[in-house]
């Protein structure tokens, strides 16, 4: 049974819910958390999709298990729904694991996930635990994880370090904030790409959340966990997804390999410019009118509103 709480964001996804449910099922976590935003009323037959997603983890629990609901009854977006959800999860626990309902881990990322929670509990520089790794793998065979941009797609946090997370990121607009971000994005190229990004989260125009989560990582000088080979697939491409409208091979055939325990730990916690560059590299190994761009990350950070356009 698995000691630490599991957030699980679902919304409209039955088919993928159930297929990540299952997983969170083998975790038998004590405590699971699921938060739902409501239906768009603009979106004919949503309210029943919504309902029978809800209703696979109604019915689905079937270990001692506390489990509380965050059902909404209207629809927030993306960006208040998923941030206010993992408010809501933060007020009742001190670390947790969050799962969206297209991200379908491994088995050992919860094992993963809860003794890296331990052993950085009071590690105020590290902020989060991530379970994709984009490139596959990364030096698997000298330690089992390292520091850099982590990503969303299945990750865990501390109420310590959620408590910084400004969604208004009131601070952007002044010049030293943003060379303070500058400096601790480490490579110009990322933060040329982060850029608009930001932008677009201050100023309202992009409905997401996890623009500002990265940015409350950097403004803090902190840093993420990557694990060194791939936890976690996302599932929810061309299935219906708000955010995952694309897709292409680097991301819907990335392979997930079970992480190897005991752990190995780095001896090094700054982040790892090396693979920071190649995974740049790789997500732009195609010319910009493949939209590759946009689809690699239309997940990952939730950029395919403003970018579409462009690409």
């Amino acid at each position: 049974m698995l000691n630490t709480p599991i957030l699980f964001l679902v919304f409209n996804r039955p088919d993928t819910t159930k297929q990540v449910f299952e997983q969170i099922k083998k975790a038998r976590p004590k405590q699971l958390f699921v938060a739902a935003d409501g239906p768009r009323l603009t979106k004919a037959g949503e309210a029943d999709i919504c309902a029978a997603t809800r209703q696979i983890i109604e019915e689905g629990v079937d270990w001692d298990c506390e489990l509380k609901t965050l059902f909404r009854d209207e629809n927030l977006g993306c960006g208040k729904a998923v941030s206010q959800a993992i408010d809501w999860f933060f007020e009742n626990v001190e670390e947790g694991i969050i799962l969206e309902d297209d991200c379908l881990p491994d088995h050992s990322f919860f094992r993963f996930c809860e003794e890296l929670l331990e052993k950085y509990r009071f590690d105020e520089k590290i902020m989060s635990v991530s379970g994709s790794n984009l490139l596959g793998a990364w030096k698997a065979e000298e330690q089992s994880y390292f520091f850099g941009h982590g990503g969303i797609w299945g990750w865990a946090t501390w109420r310590r370090a959620w408590k910084m997370y400004d969604r208004n990121m009131k601070d952007w607009p002044d010049a030293a904030i943003k060379e303070r971000i500058k400096k601790a994005i480490k490579t110009t190229q990322w933060y040329d790409y982060y850029y608009p990004m930001f932008e677009s989260a201050h100023n309202s125009s992009l409905d997401t959340w996890d623009a500002q989560w990265f940015y409350t990582i950097l403004l803090h000088e902190g840093t993420s966990i990557s694990p060194s080979v791939n936890l976690v697939k996302n599932i929810g491409f061309n299935i219906g997804g708000t955010h995952t409208t694309g897709s292409n091979d680097l991301i819907t055939n990335l392979s997930v390999t079970a992480m190897e325990f005991p752990l190995t730990h780095p001896h090094n916690v700054n982040a790892d410019v090396e693979y920071l560059s190649l995974m740049y590299d790789a997500l732009h190994k195609k010319q910009p009118e493949d939209n590759v761009f946009q689809k690699l990350f239309s997940k990952f950070k939730h950029i395919v509103k403003i970018f579409s356009a462009v690409l």
